[in-house]
């Protein structure tokens, strides 16, 4: 078995699971002698969710085989399968993930190019609007309210607020909403921000719209922004620190 590497996270993600569903296999009996289990539950919810960002899917094993190898393990048995057995398994473990890993790279190259189509239109509409300019690269802004102080260099760090939300509305994060200022070095955060920022005064308010390719571009920042988005800002420069 020394020769013979299973992948750890899956090792250990089986484990857990199999684990969990050992104590909680008490599911036949009267409701009153069942245990509580909320860190069985625990483990299980966080496997789970492991398991899914991992690629795997719910028909992919079985319960009971999970809880066998555990068992087996356990009490110190010899394995069920034989090393040529495991390795088989192995390479079927990951070429069920590669399949399902370039499966969502295509549609995510699919999506980056329904989403840069529909982005363009949506920025070139924006740019019609009262109030709104064009700063630099594609960036458009709207001022509404103009400061009176000093404007930071990249080297700068800054204390913002801010709430940043998605062409239909949707918000993605705000600093507005946890109730605390961000702080950041300016060249700390995407190109759009930079160079923002530095054309804003200490105590201006602008609404921010930023072309995909001056923010997250073609990856994204999954789960929230998708692949050649739109990214709307309000931000206020509260200080330069």
């Amino acid at each position: 078995m020394d020769d013979f590497k299973l992948m750890r996270f899956t090792l250990l993600s089986l484990s857990l699971l199999a684990l969990l569903t050992m104590t909680t296999s008490t599911s036949g009996q009267d409701a009153d002698t069942q245990v509580d289990d909320t860190v069985g539950y625990f483990l299980g919810f966080s496997v789970g969710q492991s398991f899914a960002q991992q690629g795997f899917q719910s028909s992919d094993f079985t319960i009971e085989g999970m809880q066998q190898g555990l068992s087996d393990a356990l009490s110190g048995e010899a394995p069920a399968l034989t090393d040529e057995q495991l390795a088989t398994v192995q390479g079927k473990i990951q070429a069920i993930l590669q399949k399902r890993q370039n499966a969502r790279a295509e549609e995510m190259r699919k999506q980056a190019v329904l989403n840069l189509e529909k982005s363009n239109v949506w920025m070139e509409q924006n740019g019609k609007a009262d109030g709104v300019k064009d700063l630099a690269k594609g960036i458009q802004y709207k001022v509404i309210k103009e400061g009176e102080g000093g404007s930071p260099s990249p080297q700068d760090t800054v204390r913002v607020h801010y709430t940043g939300k998605l062409t239909n509305g949707e918000v993605f994060d705000s600093s507005v909403a946890r109730g605390e200022p961000a702080e950041f070095p300016v060249n700390g955060v995407i190109q759009g921000w930079q160079l923002a920022l530095q054309k804003m005064k200490v105590g201006s308010k602008w609404m921010l719209y930023i072309p995909p390719d001056m923010a997250y571009g073609e990856r994204g920042s999954m789960p929230k922004i998708g692949p050649n988005e739109v990214l709307i800002f309000e931000v206020e420069l509260l200080e330069i620190l």
